[in-house]
């Protein structure tokens, strides 16, 4: 695994944590930030050391987007290949998160806005402190909602109404409200973000890791297939996971009565 600079990176029992570590700036994204985070979600796949990766924030946000003079003042001065080279690279980071075939953890503890919300969305579980908030702000700015996939996962997640709420108005809205919407896993007291947050990824990278990164390639791949399609890949892959180390595991466990040791093969 790579070393990164533009963010604190550790892993412990398998789980790998990225902590965007820009406090005084409420964590915003550089140029620095989106190539690493896209080459570190690239490399996770194949890391056997990873089980579970952790997106969290440092002080009092998460992460407020990209930064507006690092970022946005800089891309003034690019043409349009410039421009799509990165809108492409922001994107990817996404699109590797959602490929990740490991469980991948959003800490939200205060303000997710822009490109923060977008990786939040991306994330598969998004724990949220009671001060966290959400804003996809893009048209707030004058830019188009659909940035980084965001037109595409949110209506699968809050539906398409609320979807086209939040990113044509682009309004802030608080840790409650995104619970109701669907946009959270859980909602805890802040000072119970990081103990809720280990506990969550310590009972994901103790679990059958393989069964977890098929359930969620089959959650990308069956979005746009129609039933019959949906019905036989879903009989495939799990033709293949009862051929599993882990499923045997399982039952081995289960005759002896004891928990299971899965070992994600």
């Amino acid at each position: 695994m790579s070393t990164y600079q533009s963010f604190d990176y550790q892993v412990q029992d398998g789980v790998g944590t990225v902590t965007f570590s820009r406090p005084d700036k409420l964590n915003s994204l550089t140029f620095e930030v989106y190539a690493e985070l896209e080459r570190l979600a690239w490399e996770c796949q194949t890391d056997e050391a990873i089980r579970v990766l952790v997106l969290s924030g440092r002080g009092k946000g998460f992460c407020s987007g990209g930064d507006v003079h690092e970022i946005i003042g800089e891309l003034f001065k690019r043409d349009v290949r410039g421009m799509l080279q990165f809108t492409r690279m922001t994107g990817a980071v996404v699109r590797n998160l959602r490929l990740l075939e490991k469980p991948v953890i959003a800490a939200i503890n205060g303000i997710a806005a822009g490109a923060g919300a977008v990786l939040a969305l991306a994330s598969d579980f998004r724990l949220l402190a009671d001060t966290a908030r959400f804003a996809f702000l893009f048209t707030k700015v004058g830019l188009t909602g659909a940035d980084m996939g965001a037109a595409f996962l949110l209506p699968k997640i809050v539906g398409f109404g609320r979807a086209t709420e939040l990113l044509m108005l682009g309004d802030t809205i608080d840790a409650a409200t995104a619970e109701r919407y669907g946009l959270a896993w859980k909602v805890v007291p802040g000072e119970r973000l990081a103990e809720e947050t280990q506990a969550l990824a310590r009972r994901l990278a103790e679990g059958p890791t393989q069964a977890l990164g098929m359930t969620k390639r089959m959650l990308n791949n069956e979005w746009g297939m129609d039933l019959v399609s949906a019905i036989e890949a879903e009989a495939q892959a799990q033709a293949l996971l009862l051929m599993a180390e882990d499923h045997k595991e399982f039952y081995r466990a289960f005759t002896e009565k004891r928990p299971p040791r899965f070992s994600g093969r």
